[in-house]
């Protein structure tokens, strides 16, 4: 008899390809009614056949990296390809602090270990250091500045080697260990005082037969084994060298936020003496502890090694820089990479690197300093990487649900799961990053699916950049939206937060006025509430409907009603999926976005008529002025002034360029300059 095509592995299907096989052979005829023996013997032939080929599937799909579940298997197969995925690391803050009364005393040496304690989060943390810092005694006077110091614990474990074993292996107990605060000595022996360090190497590129080496790699447990040289790559060990490991454990991102240190570590003098507590200074905070973060994840070693396999440890392409960074700096929950020669002028030569971190919105300076030493030994020569301040791209929804009051005569519940519902959208992988696109038709549908009593819902979408300006200077504006303007009114498509300007007594605000399908052009006015616009500058500066792009000319702000010198820059999205292009870092608001609920009374039948049903605008309805609910600014607005000033121009970040002398003089209508010819930004 032929057999039977094998296409489905299901319980019930294995037991019918078996009946079928067994209807053929007409020795058998009481296996096709489930009392019977032979019924009973075939169920357990097809749970076998279904457990065996479930094992065999799973054991299959085990073996390649973007099917794999198991930790251990995926770290085994990102080993293949050269790919050592990132520890925990942890928390680091910077410290300062000073040795006073010092007699007799020319050094003092902070020694490595234990040094203070961090309070943060409501809890309280270790920070170490990993090793010795010596520092000279001037006048009685030692000073320990800008010192970084790391959440955890240090420990020290040493081997030594045994030329007898055959296959020696040199594994760390501990699970939580920050990788990058490792440190190898090697002695000839035991008794030996004299010792050589061993750096850790990420490749074999430069490493010849005597170079002071090692490997690591993550084995089982998110423990790590070390692997040292064969006198082929890398020096080998000799019998009887005795191996001293110390590296830090920590709580990972639990550190990160600690800002307050009360010292609990141990100082000597150049002879080893200890140094008489009551003399240690109080410890100032130059840096709160930040960049503590989780092992890498298995999704993120997926994602990670094949890129920087790709790569080859090189970075040549935009792609390349991503990958790398988000290799050599375990913080980064989003990153973008463009050219030089994408920029408008174009800049050769340069490739423009824009980091979103995990905690907080910025990369500090220091970081970035940091990372951009890191790149050099990956970029190819003559490609200089810039960090650039990300940009915030802001999505506001104003969402009407329809609701059936005989199913739910709980509006402000319904509202909760609303403003729930949206609230993890906004925290999805569809958004919060760079080349992240907010998706009209999922947050729809997301409001509908909240509750049966919700019927419809009418949502409308706003997009929002956010101008920092530079108070009391002048400077040219540029914020760029990077999508299309919709523009249904000839005026105050885009309007703004009030801000006061010098020479116009009051609150300004800034609309657009449509000059045609592709331009339109910038004015400033005052207004009051439930009054008539009075425009007090007519052309202030350009809007580009096409790319999503406001100019705004020389002016000299002293003051916004938004806090943080920000003045919000709201704009209608032509469509209703936003996306985030090139540095724009897309962002769902929250704070900003508004829920209305409204009875269904047709589908309640109270109106089944409709002639008192509640019709909401499909569409957006213009107002003169943004209203915000951003934390309103507490300083004093600044009193116009006719005074001569320094004008400053800025970049996109804000960040002070040049400086050039401005006179200006004030009128009530308008603010002429001179001078200014870049542009600053919104972030």
């Amino acid at each position: 008899m032929a057999f039977g095509q094998y296409v489905n592995l299901d319980f019930n299907e294995i037991k019918t390809s078996i009946r079928d096989y067994l209807r053929a052979n007409t020795n058998f005829t009481d296996y096709d009614f489930e009392g019977s023996n032979l019924s009973i013997i075939i169920d357990a032939l097809a749970y076998n056949t279904y457990i065996t080929a479930y094992n065999t599937n799973m054991a299959t799909n085990e073996c390649f990296l973007d099917s794999s579940t198991l930790r251990e298997n995926v770290v085994a197969l990102a080993r293949n390809i050269g790919y050592v995925p990132r520890s925990r690391r942890s928390a680091r803050a910077r410290i300062s602090f000073n040795v006073s009364e010092l007699v007799e005393t020319s050094t003092l040496t902070l020694n490595s270990g234990l040094v203070c304690n961090g309070a943060g989060r409501n809890s309280n943390y270790i920070f170490s250091i990993p090793e010795n810092i010596t520092v000279p005694v001037v006048n009685g006077f030692a000073e320990f500045e800008n010192i970084e110091v790391y959440e955890g614990t240090l420990v020290s474990q040493a081997f030594t080697v045994n030329s007898s074993l055959f296959n020696q292996r040199f594994i760390l107990d501990n699970s939580f260990i920050d990788t990058s605060t490792i440190k190898v000595r090697v002695r000839s022996s035991a008794s030996s005082t004299s010792s050589v360090s061993y750096k850790q190497i990420d490749n074999i590129v430069g490493i010849t037969s005597t170079s002071n080496s090692y490997l690591l790699q993550e084995i089982e447990d998110e423990r790590y084994e070390l692997i040292f040289g064969d006198n082929v790559i890398g020096k080998k060990l000799a019998n009887d060298n005795y191996i001293l490991i110390s590296y830090i454990t920590n709580a990972g991102r639990e550190g990160n936020g600690a800002s307050e240190f009360s010292f609990t570590g141990n100082i000597t003098n150049q002879d080893g003496a200890a140094i008489d507590a009551n003399d240690i200074s109080l410890i100032s905070t130059v840096e709160s502890s930040r960049d503590g973060d989780e092992i890498e994840s298995i999704s993120s070693i997926k994602y990670y090694a094949p890129r920087i396999y790709s790569s080859q440890y090189r970075a040549v392409t935009s792609s390349d820089y991503e990958s790398v960074l988000g290799y050599i700096y375990p913080n980064v929950e989003s990153v973008t990479a463009f050219g030089g020669e994408d920029m408008s002028p174009p800049r050769f030569g340069k490739v423009f690197i824009s980091v979103k971190p995990r905690n907080g919105d910025f990369l500090s300076d220091e970081t970035k300093r940091e990372l951009v030493q890191k790149l050099k030994s990956y970029a190819v020569a003559g490609i200089v990487p810039e960090f650039v301040d990300l940009k915030y791209l802001y999505v506001e929804l104003q969402t009407t649900p329809y609701y059936n009051p005989s199913l739910n005569d709980n509006p402000q519940a319904l509202k909760t799961g609303v403003s729930n519902a949206l609230t993890q959208y906004s925290r999805s992988i569809d958004v919060n990053k760079f080349g992240g696109r907010f998706k009209y038709s999922k947050a729809v549908s997301l409001i509908d699916s909240i509750d049966s009593s919700i019927t419809s819902n009418i949502t409308l979408v706003l997009i929002r950049r956010n101008l920092k300006a530079v108070l009391g200077q002048f400077a040219q504006y540029e914020v760029c939206f990077g999508n299309m303007f919709h523009t249904q009114e000839s005026a105050y498509n885009v309007v703004s937060t009030g801000f006061t300007i010098e020479g116009v007594t009051g609150t300004v605000y800034l609309a657009d006025e449509v000059i045609n399908r592709e331009k339109g052009r910038i004015f400033f006015f005052t207004y009051n509430e439930g009054g008539t616009p009075n425009i007090v500058k007519k052309n202030a500066g350009t809007v580009d409907y096409m790319t999503g792009e406001v100019l705004i000319d020389t002016v000299n702000i002293l003051s916004t009603v938004v806090a943080n010198s920000v003045v919000e820059i709201q704009a209608i999205p032509h469509s209703n999926d936003i996306v985030g292009l090139r540095d724009l870092y897309v962002k769902f608001d929250m704070t900003n976005t508004t829920i209305n609920m409204v009875q269904d009374l047709i589908a309640s039948g109270e109106n089944t008529s409709g002639s008192r049903f509640v019709h909401t605008h499909s569409y957006y309805t213009p107002t003169f002025t943004r209203k915000s609910n951003s934390p309103v600014s507490t300083a004093a607005a600044i009193l116009p002034s006719t005074a001569s000033s320094t004008g400053t121009t800025t970049s996109s970040s804000g960040t002070v360029m040049s400086n050039t002398p401005t006179t200006t003089t004030s009128s009530s209508s308008s603010t002429s300059s001179g001078g200014g010819s870049s542009y600053g930004g919104g972030y």
